[in-house]
C-alpha cells in the first residue's frame, strides 16, 4: 500500500480569513464581517503569503486587488470550503441547517419579504429565519452567511450565483380611502399640490446600501406635466415604513411602491388616488447563492418567492 502523501497547508483559518477578505476586496470589511479587529485580518494574509511564497493581493490606496495567484487561490478556496462545510453537515448526522438567511433594504423586507416568510413558515414551520434588514449598509448582501438577498438595480452579481428578475420598481400615489373621498378626486395632477404630501427625505437616496436616481414627488410630477409646489408636509422621512403608517392612519398621499402596499390596496386598506404611475428603469432582483441552493429548506423558499409573482 503506498504511503499517504502529507499535506503542507497553512492553517485552515487563514484560508477563511482570505477567502472573505478576497470576497470583499477589503480588509476593513472582512473584519467586520469575521467580528475581528482589521489588524488581526492583515496579519492573517501576511502570514498566509509568507507561507505561500507570493502576494496575494494588490495593495493601493484605498483598494485591494488580487494578484493572479490570489485569483487561482480564491477559486479553490471557495470550493474547498464548501466541500467541507458539506461534509461535516453529512458527518453530523445529515441534517439539513433550517436556518435561511435573507439580507434586504428595510421596505422590502417588512413589507414585501416578511408576508411571503409568514406564508412559507405555515406550511414549513421547522425552518427559521434570519432577516438582515438595511438601507445604510450595501456589504450585509456579501456576508459568508447570507443565502439570498434582495437587490436593486440593473448590476451584475457575483460568478457563481444565481439572479432572478422579480418585478419593475414602480410607484404610484395611494392613501387611505377616507382621505380620499375627504380631499379627492384627484382628477388633475395640481390637485395634489393642494393635499398633504407624505414624502421621503433626500438621505433615503443617498444611503450606502440605495444609491440609486430619486423616485419622488419631483419626478412624478415631473413625468405627468406638472410641477412640485413643495408645500408643508406632515411627515417627511428616511423610512418606507413610516410613510406607508402614516398613510393608512389616513394622514395623506405618498407614493407607493406596488410591490409594497399590494397587500393593502387588496385588502382596501389602501387606494390608488391617481393612475399615474412612475419608474426609474430598474428592477428588483433576487440574489441567491448556490451553494445554498443545495440545502432544500433555501431551494423552497427561493421557489415560494418566485411562485407568489405569478399572476
Amino acid at each position: 500500500m503506498p504511503p499517504v502523501r502529507r499535506r503542507h497547508l497553512p492553517s485552515l483559518g487563514a484560508f477563511a480569513t482570505f477567502e472573505v477578505a478576497a470576497k470583499h476586496l477589503s480588509f476593513t470589511l472582512a473584519a467586520k464581517e469575521l467580528n475581528v479587529t482589521q489588524g488581526a485580518v492583515s496579519q492573517q494574509i501576511r502570514l498566509l503569503e509568507t507561507a505561500l511564497g507570493t502576494p496575494l493581493f494588490i495593495r493601493k490606496h484605498n483598494a485591494l486587488e488580487l494578484t493572479e495567484a490570489g485569483k487561482a487561490l480564491f477559486a479553490s478556496v471557495t470550493v474547498g470550503l464548501d466541500a467541507i462545510a458539506d461534509a461535516v453537515a453529512a458527518t453530523s448526522g445529515g441534517a439539513e441547517p433550517q436556518q435561511v438567511t435573507v439580507s434586504a433594504t428595510d421596505g422590502m423586507a417588512r413589507f414585501w419579504l416578511k408576508p411571503l416568510i409568514d406564508s412559507f413558515r405555515a406550511r414549513h414551520p421547522e425552518v427559521g429565519f434570519t432577516v438582515l434588514a438595511s438601507d445604510a449598509d450595501d456589504t450585509l448582501r456579501n456576508y459568508a452567511q447570507v443565502d439570498i438577498a434582495l437587490i436593486c438595480g440593473n448590476e451584475r452579481c457575483e460568478v457563481g450565483e444565481q439572479v432572478h428578475f422579480l418585478f419593475p420598481e414602480l410607484a404610484q400615489p395611494v392613501c387611505a380611502p377616507a382621505y380620499l373621498a375627504a380631499q379627492g378626486p384627484f382628477d388633475t395632477v395640481e390637485r395634489f399640490n393642494e393635499v398633504n404630501l407624505l414624502h421621503l427625505h433626500d438621505s433615503h437616496w443617498n444611503a450606502d446600501a440605495i444609491g440609486w436616481q430619486p423616485l419622488g414627488w419631483s419626478e412624478w410630477f415631473r413625468a405627468h406635466g406638472g410641477v412640485w409646489g413643495k408645500g408643508p408636509s406632515s411627515l417627511i422621512t428616511n423610512k418606507v415604513g413610516l410613510l406607508i403608517e402614516a398613510a393608512l392612519a389616513g394622514e395623506g398621499v405618498m407614493l407607493g411602491w406596488h410591490q409594497m402596499v399590494r397587500r393593502f390596496i387588496a385588502s382596501g386598506e389602501l387606494v390608488f388616488a391617481h393612475p399615474g404611475t412612475i419608474g426609474a428603469g430598474r428592477g428588483n432582483f433576487l440574489n441567491v447563492r448556490q451553494a445554498a441552493l443545495r440545502r432544500p429548506s433555501v431551494a423552497r423558499f427561493v421557489s415560494h418567492l418566485l411562485d407568489s409573482l405569478a399572476p
